[in-house]
């Protein structure tokens, strides 16, 4: 808890004026806006943690002014960024959602977005249901008939939740779903016996307040050897990857945890973000890494080192040049890069042509009618659609 006040304390000390009107100032040949205004995961959350802990780094050594904005849900953190009032989003799995204009990102307001990577963390942690101990379940087949967590506007929290279900062979019919307006808010039910299980990381300040509640919390494990399994949640989320966790919650390095992951948090910006100034934060968060990376838990996981080029979202062309200066970005990475950046292209010219007079007003109806014309988009440039 004394880390998690920590960092509500150092938010609280990040000052914000809008950095529309930000002149560029210069440090050791990085250059930021002197005020810059992230979004994330609520208080407490991991992905929150880290993201002060990257604004504490960039006022201290780029002296940048650094606001970060807890948002309960997905669409709530990309508002800000998507109109221009925040620089850069620590995101989950919504990203990628966001980015293929699908679930609660396939109504008129939204569609697909181009959001494109700065640096995400790939630590010794994993996301899963975390299961309240006296729930009675010792594996992901017994969560038949539990109480599961859902946030409303979160497609990401809800898929992942989905996701692991489906390890066990479970569906949505097979639960019940309690639906809360934040993540927070989904903890707390957690700890007040309203759920049993709820989607997280295992090194999150709500993990851990729930693992230290009268219920107690485990994760329980996902064997990485049930091939089974794995083919079922890679029908669901296949941007889920099997993951050893050695450390939070249920695992340690001396007693390892296999379960699942992906990158989280990932720092994504809007793909129209200024050049100059994506690229000053990626150099920002590369150089200046050893002085965040121990700060929080998941920190680490940033090592721009250790970066996963090759996965579902494409790094912004601008953090591209940061890599490529720091030696640490191959041409396997561009090429595969190159076919991301063309799938957003795809996908932005579907929505235009979708997204008229002519189309449904029903929500229903429209997201129904886009996702038909989104895989007719997909397909007829050879990319598959993946979600139908």
């Amino acid at each position: 808890m004394h880390l998690l006040k920590r960092a509500a304390a150092l938010a609280a000390l990040l000052s914000f004026t809008s950095f529309a009107a930000a002149i560029p100032i210069r440090a050791q040949d990085v250059k930021l806006p002197p005020t810059l205004t992230f979004t994330a995961y609520d208080t407490g959350s991991s992905g929150f943690g880290i993201a002060v802990a990257v604004g504490k780094m960039l006022k201290d050594k780029y002296q940048s002014e650094v606001r970060v904005l807890p948002a309960g849900n997905d669409v709530a953190r990309l508002g800000p960024l998507k109109v221009g009032r925040a620089n850069m989003s620590a995101m989950g799995i919504g990203s990628y959602f966001a980015q293929e204009g699908i679930f609660e990102f396939g109504v008129k307001d939204w569609g697909p977005q181009p959001l494109q990577v700065i640096v995400a963390s790939t630590d010794c942690n994993v996301i899963s249901l975390g299961v309240a101990k006296d729930a009675g379940v010792k594996e992901a087949k017994d969560l038949k008939g539990k109480r599961i967590g859902f946030v409303v506007g979160s497609p990401a929290l809800n898929q992942n939740a989905l996701a692991i279900l489906a390890f066990g062979g479970l569906t949505r019919q097979d639960v019940k779903i309690a639906e809360f307006a934040s993540y927070g808010a989904m903890w707390k039910g957690i700890i007040n016996n309203e759920i049993d299980a709820a989607i997280a990381s295992n090194i999150s300040g709500q993990a851990k307040e729930a693992e230290s509640s009268p219920r107690g919390l485990f994760y329980p494990k996902l064997p990485h050897s049930d091939a089974a399994g794995w083919a079922r949640v890679a029908k669901v989320a296949p941007y889920f990857m099997p993951h050893k966790a050695t450390c939070g919650t249920s695992a340690s390095k001396e007693a390892p945890l296999e379960s699942s992951g992906y990158p989280y948090p990932i720092f994504v910006v809007q793909g129209n973000q200024p050049d100059d100034v994506v690229y000053g934060i990626a150099r920002a968060m590369n150089e200046g890494y050893d002085a965040y990376k121990d700060a929080v838990p998941g920190a680490s996981g940033l090592n721009p080192k250790t970066q996963n080029f090759q996965w579902v979202l494409p790094v912004h062309p601008a953090a591209v040049k940061a890599f490529k200066e720091a030696k640490i970005w191959k041409d396997a990475d561009e090429a595969h890069n190159q076919k991301l950046l063309a799938r957003q292209k795809v996908l932005a010219a579907a929505w235009a042509s979708f997204n008229t007079a002519s189309a449904p007003d029903d929500k229903e109806a429209f997201q129904k009618a886009w996702m038909a014309s989104r895989k007719d988009a997909l397909v007829k440039a050879g990319m598959d659609p993946i979600f139908e």
